[in-house]
């Protein structure tokens, strides 16, 4: 099989896969390419907050908030 029908059937490159990696190498196309490493499993980076927002919050999830008031004399619908 010629390198032009091989190339066009990804089938037949599944079964000689040291020719693919031979082209990958010598792509220059590929070589232009700009690559980055990711890492999607790496725990993020999560800022703490400040002390005094972690009482603040503590604070406020506390507090049991008002019914809503009346509107124009009409109490507010539930």
């Amino acid at each position: 099989m010629t390198t032009v029908q091989a190339a066009s059937n990804p089938f037949a490159l599944m079964m000689d896969p040291e020719s693919v990696l031979a082209a990958m190498a010598k792509s220059e196309r590929l070589a232009r390419l700009h690559s980055r490493i990711w890492r999607p499993l790496d725990k993020p980076m999560v800022a703490r907050a400040p002390a005094e927002a972690t009482e603040f919050d503590r604070l406020v999830d506390g507090v049991i908030e008002p019914d809503e008031p009346e509107r124009d004399g009409v109490p507010a619908s539930r």
